[in-house]
């Protein structure tokens, strides 16, 4: 029990008897002294949880969306440059198809998600000097989606372009 000076004891008289440091032993527990033990870390299991998991399942997300634009841009320029190798056009078109879908596998991105078209300046393609210009668009699925292909939930839809120019000598 604490004791206040003598002059306070006087002047307030022995009516006045305070405790500060532990409460009668009648009294119930002060609010908010209750056991707390081990609630923080609880706490921060529960908020970790419920906020991590979004930002993890976020950055995954971006993840796929800029892989999945390092593949467009890629395949457009690999495709353009294979299309211009080639001798005729039954065969470039078929180089240039062959080349896209190989350079999507190589980012995981599976073929029948893109489409590749062709596009050139000049009625026919492999004259010297025409322009082509190669456009793949691919669409990127959300992430760990348990649902498979029933449900189409894409986290995007992306596109990449690329032009070459036929040489005149091949």
């Amino acid at each position: 029990m604490r004791r206040f000076p003598v002059d306070l004891q006087r002047r307030l008289g022995t009516r006045l008897r305070v405790s500060l440091c532990r409460p009668r032993s009648g009294d119930g527990p002060l609010p908010g002294t209750g056991r707390e033990e081990g609630s923080a870390v609880v706490e921060f299991t529960f908020l970790a949880l419920l906020l991590m998991v979004p930002l993890v399942y976020f950055i995954v997300t971006v993840g796929q969306l800029q892989g999945g634009a390092f593949a467009v841009v890629g395949a457009a320029d690999q495709a353009a440059k294979v299309f211009v190798a080639q001798e005729d056009a039954g065969r470039a078109r078929a180089a240039e198809e062959q080349a896209a879908v190989l350079t999507l596998a190589d980012y995981g991105h599976p073929p029948e998600r893109a489409t590749i078209d062709i596009s050139c300046d000049r009625a026919d393609c492999m004259s010297a000097g025409a322009t082509v210009t190669v456009t793949v668009n691919l669409t990127v699925p959300l992430p760990m989606v348990p649902f498979g292909d029933s449900l189409r939930l894409d986290a995007g839809r992306l596109n990449a372009s690329a032009s070459q120019i036929v040489g005149r000598f091949r």
